[in-house]
């Protein structure tokens, strides 16, 4: 997704930073229908456009009126709390997220894209047999990305996507519909979003979500909720779908040893998790 394109234009840089192929990245980025439609962050953009500026000039090509254009018109724009990402899938489609231009807002992290979200975003659609005719299941779905890049390439039956912050389940809804995946656009998948706590989910609730697949990314960060995660995913493997226990996904990063670690010694030996 994303990292692969900063390769190639790393790759392209190297090779060539004349004005020709500087002015076609900035075609490609800052001026992109897609940029301009759902603008990333502008302390990004006045980044990206300072580096771009940086390269172009150490090439001692001709000056771009367009790329210092570019710049002006960002400096003269103050940083809002909120921004979009965009993420192009392989099929052709983009993901674009509005998300919190801080780390934590609203009091949670929920509101921006974190890093295991991307990877296992990466990996869903690398194996799309994993969701393709299933009912997911996403626990801590956060703004959205792993889910919304499943429904667009993977072809999943239903979608359920759960987190228990309210203002991130807002977000999460306005990030659903921004991508037309909510059930009037898009009939292919029957999308829903649950209002749900870890310790508060019944096997009856799971019961009736009747989930195949189920997964989760950067849920394995804080000491103290690892015991109430544990629980649900032990409540999960028991509400079986078709007498089968589901398939279940973790993407972690690992920032502590020890609360991954804990997490994995809290795992009883009969629940089977692909970390």
């Amino acid at each position: 997704m994303c990292c692969c394109f900063l390769q190639l234009l790393e790759r392209e840089l190297e090779n060539d930073s004349s004005s020709e192929i500087i002015l076609d990245i900035l075609k490609q980025t800052c001026l992109h229908p897609l940029c301009c439609k759902h603008p990333p962050s502008v302390r990004y953009r006045r980044l990206f456009l300072s580096q771009l500026i940086k390269t172009h000039e150490a090439s001692e090509s001709e000056p771009l009126d367009e790329l210092y254009d570019a710049l002006g018109e960002v400096l003269g724009v103050e940083e809002g709390t909120e921004c979009y990402k965009s993420y192009l899938l392989p099929c052709g489609e983009a993901v674009s997220l509005s998300e919190s231009t801080a780390v934590i807002s609203e009091g949670t992290t929920g509101l921006v894209t974190w890093e295991a979200a991307l990877y296992l975003a990466e990996w869903a659609l690398e194996n799309t047999h994993v969701f393709t005719d299933r009912t997911v299941l996403e626990l801590g779905s956060g703004v959205g990305l792993t889910g919304i890049a499943v429904c667009e390439s993977c072809y999943p039956s239903s979608y359920v996507f759960i987190d228990c912050h309210l203002s991130v389940l807002h977000r999460l809804r306005d990030n659903i519909q921004l991508n037309g995946l909510d059930n009037q656009n898009s009939p292919r998948v029957c999308v829903s979003v649950e209002h749900l706590e870890w310790e508060e989910v019944t096997e009856k609730q799971l019961r009736e979500i009747g989930a195949t697949t189920v997964i989760a990314a950067d849920v394995v960060y804080d000491p103290d909720i690892i015991g109430c995660l544990v629980k649900v995913l032990s409540k999960v493997l028991r509400c079986s779908a078709n007498g089968s226990p589901p398939d279940v996904y973790i993407s972690s990063t690992i920032r502590n040893p020890d609360t991954y670690n804990s997490f994995k010694h809290q795992l009883d030996g009969s629940i089977i998790i692909h970390t």
